[in-house]
């Protein structure tokens, strides 16, 4: 892989944190860049080649992402940015954050120059579902799909494992079927639920090799550009 320099949004989170810290310690990435609503709660791997803004004020953070992002060059845009309904306290107000604002950062970045796109969304997301969640991510992967990146990765993980900060109850059955499910067999149990370190990896091959590209099943964006909607198989196979 060529040097390059990558851009983290949702770093604070359990996707983006893992995402952020790899590629930190990627010899092939000279610098990360990444903007959070507060101080990271976790140890940061090489600190030295991180270039963070704390801004409590998201909306402020489409017009701060151009300085980021050319301060330095980023080549490579990952986006693990995401809230649930519980902690936004509405739905609409989860929209603003998982739409509104995905959208408006992945704009900022076509616009500064970002070559390659990198979406952490969900399996099942389509913009036509009738539950509001599944519908926002995939009014989302619609839209950035559109906006003609000459890459576009959506990355459509199961049950996301991994310690949380702040754990998820409605998850806790989900997490004890998979748990049982790979006691019996690990490669069901990882078709199933894919740890955060897992996705990650996965994330960040897809959007700095270019031989992981080869024989992927893509369809052309519809502004240019090619898109990969990586399904959970691709996941484990990527993120061994």
């Amino acid at each position: 892989m060529a040097s390059t320099s990558a851009t983290v949004v949702g770093s604070t989170g359990l996707v983006g944190a893992a995402i952020l810290n790899h590629l930190l310690t990627d010899s092939s990435v000279t610098s990360v860049s990444t903007i959070t609503r507060r101080p990271f709660s976790f140890t940061i791997n090489d600190p030295s080649k991180l270039h963070a803004i704390t801004e409590p004020n998201s909306d402020t953070w489409p017009s701060s992402l151009p300085g980021l992002l050319t301060s330095p060059s980023s080549t490579v845009f990952f986006s693990a940015l995401g809230t649930t309904r519980s902690t936004a306290g509405s739905i609409d107000a989860q929209r603003k954050i998982d739409y509104d604002l995905n959208l408006a950062l992945a704009s900022a970045a076509k616009s500064a120059g970002v070559k390659t796109y990198v979406l952490i969304s969900v399996t099942g997301a389509d913009s036509s579902s009738r539950f509001a969640y599944f519908a926002i991510k995939g009014k989302l992967e619609d839209d950035v799909a559109a906006l003609g990146f000459e890459k576009c990765v959506v990355v459509r993980p199961g049950l996301i494992l991994g310690d949380r900060e702040k754990p998820r109850l409605v998850e806790v059955p989900f997490r004890m079927l998979v748990s049982l499910v790979s006691w019996v067999n690990a490669d069901w149990g990882n078709h199933a639920g894919q740890s955060c370190t897992m996705i990650a990896k996965a994330a960040i091959r897809a959007g700095m090799e270019e031989g992981v590209w080869e024989g992927r099943k893509t369809v052309d964006g519809k502004n240019g550009g090619k898109v990969w909607y990586m399904a959970m198989g691709e996941i484990v196979e990527l993120g061994k």
